[in-house]
């Protein structure tokens, strides 16, 4: 069975290895050639808050744009073809060709064909995850001047850690029950898309919840200091300590700014700062990296354990 396995899947495994290291060429060039670009043009201090740091971070994100857009689809695209190419030919496929009836009724077992093949090519999907984990992480501290922060950018946390790991592994279990459900390949690489797709960003907004929001009481800025934290909700505590979303009758004039100057906005702020206002942001540190990471991970592989045992379930009664 793992011979066979090899056979019938081998385009896949060897076009997503040709994939992760055309990848890590592309991450690698970059970095390399960017750490060079860093060394001559940064100001000292620099990663930090100076004006200067600031415009090495302009000019990163004009040099290397292609790659920052090739980074920033691959949290969705990158599931999203392994659920398409992996998981919905690998029982679609068969129905579709019929030659589930010959596979299926030879010396081994469905139950046993079944677990062969959702093993070992899961545990690909797995493997696979984690080696992109490995190559962005090595890759991101040289353009830490212009590659937002790991854990308050939702994107970025989807790609370092265990996360894509998580992700490839649920993509591939859901184009699996998709080709179970379908029993053809094309509608089955639509519904992994679409799933995938539904799939995140449902979780962007559970993930808020993950754990209890750290509550920060700022005076005279409405900026948190740390870069990295993941922001929830903010809003306004009058003198007396209520919240408010909007202060009202503050007799602090308020402007509309025009064009990208916040002059107007500033002084509006600092008036209520000077008449004892103070802003409360909800946030979640970057201390609760890992505990974020494994919360969503878990969630995924249960979901992914379900929709495996599903796509099972659905071949074993077709076949009882």
């Amino acid at each position: 069975m793992i011979w066979v396995t090899w056979r019938q899947h081998r385009a896949q495994i060897v076009v997503t290895a040709g994939f992760l290291a055309l990848l890590g060429l592309l991450l690698l060039g970059s970095a390399a050639e960017a750490g060079w670009y860093v060394a001559e043009h940064a100001p000292p201090g620099c990663p930090g808050p100076a004006v200067a740091c600031g415009e090495l971070a302009v000019a990163l994100g004009e040099r290397y744009d292609a790659v920052y857009s090739v980074f920033g689809w691959m949290p969705l695209v990158a599931p999203a073809l392994i659920g398409a190419f992996w998981g919905a030919p690998l029982l679609g496929r068969e129905y579709e060709r019929g030659t589930h009836r010959l596979a299926w009724t030879q010396a081994v077992p469905v139950w046993r064909w079944l677990a062969v093949k959702l093993s070992i090519l899961g545990g690909a999907v797995v493997a696979g995850g984690l080696l992109l984990s490995i190559m962005v992480s090595l890759w991101r501290p040289v353009f830490r001047e212009g590659v937002d922060s790991t854990f308050g950018n939702l994107g970025t946390f989807n790609m370092v850690g265990v996360e894509p790991a998580a992700w490839w592994l649920y993509a591939f279990a859901l184009g699996t029950a998709a080709g179970t459900l379908f029993r053809r390949t094309l509608p089955a690489m639509a519904l992994v898309v679409a799933g995938v797709t539904v799939t995140m960003f449902t979780l962007f907004q559970l993930s808020d919840h993950y754990a209890e929001p750290a509550r920060a009481v700022l005076s005279g800025t409405v900026v948190l200091d740390d870069p990295d934290a993941r922001l929830v909700s903010a809003a306004w505590v009058e003198p007396s300590g209520r919240e408010v979303a909007e202060p009202a009758g503050t007799g602090c004039p308020r402007r509309v700014d025009v064009g990208q100057s916040g002059k107007n906005a500033e002084a509006w702020q600092a008036c209520l700062f000077g008449k004892g206002y103070r802003y409360a942001v909800y946030h979640h540190p970057p201390s609760r990296f890992w505990r974020f990471q494994w919360t969503e991970a878990g969630i995924l592989v249960l979901l992914s354990a379900a929709l495996g045992g599903l796509a099972v379930r659905r071949a074993l009664r077709r076949t009882g």
